[in-house]
């Protein structure tokens, strides 16, 4: 199988459990929840993504036709920096490519392995840490794993239900809506979630706080 990367790069995870760990993104091009051929949110099941996925025009991107020189370009990223190596493997949508060839070779290179994934496809054996950010209105079949992350408020999920599901972490994150005033009403819709209910952490996206990829 050959890999379609959007971009990869050296930077400190903001989100989630694992917030401020040093950590290289590799993002894969593609989505299971856009149809277009261009980015025009319209035409995506999930209405609000933040990210570019499209291509293979972004930094380091490009194709690779194996595992191992994949891994490799993690590697070089990373450098020599002596402490246990952790990458992050996102999109889109990385249930599309990660493959046991591609978590092996990441292995290999003595990397822990962090993938977040909107949930629509199973996971395959080997991943290090697991988060699911369920998406209203696509049908979830990958319902444990380390974290789950709910980006708030969306209309269509109920999060007392996500709570029957098999996951170490649940975390409520405030929607980015783009513009100031939509971004505070998403952070009082999150505050209050997990005020009411404490099964829910706040988790905020510290890298756009900080300026970082």
């Amino acid at each position: 199988m050959s890999y379609a990367v959007k971009e990869m790069f050296l930077t400190l995870q903001g989100e989630g459990m694992q917030a401020g760990r040093r950590a290289v993104f590799l993002r894969f091009a593609g989505c299971n929840l856009w149809t277009g051929r261009e980015v025009d949110r319209a035409k995506a099941v999930c209405q609000f993504c933040d990210t570019d996925f499209v291509g293979t025009d972004g930094e380091n991107g490009g194709r690779f036709a194996e595992a191992e020189p994949l891994a490799a370009a993690v590697a070089d990223l990373w450098g020599s920096e002596p402490g246990r190596r952790f990458v992050v493997i996102t999109g889109g949508e990385p249930m599309l490519q990660l493959d046991t060839p591609l978590i092996a070779a990441l292995h290999g290179q003595n990397f822990e392995i962090a993938v977040e994934s909107n949930g629509t496809l199973p996971a395959p054996e080997g991943i290090d840490w697991l988060c699911i950010s369920p998406k209203a209105g696509s049908e979830v079949v990958q319902r444990q794993g380390d974290e789950l992350k709910l980006v708030w408020p969306q209309e269509g999920i109920d999060p007392d239900a996500l709570q029957g599901w098999d996951f170490a972490h649940f975390l409520v994150q405030p929607m980015d809506r783009g513009t100031e005033a939509g971004n505070a009403k998403s952070r009082a819709a999150a505050i209050a979630l997990a005020l009411s209910d404490s099964r829910w952490r706040l988790t905020l996206q510290t890298h756009k706080l900080l300026g970082l990829q």
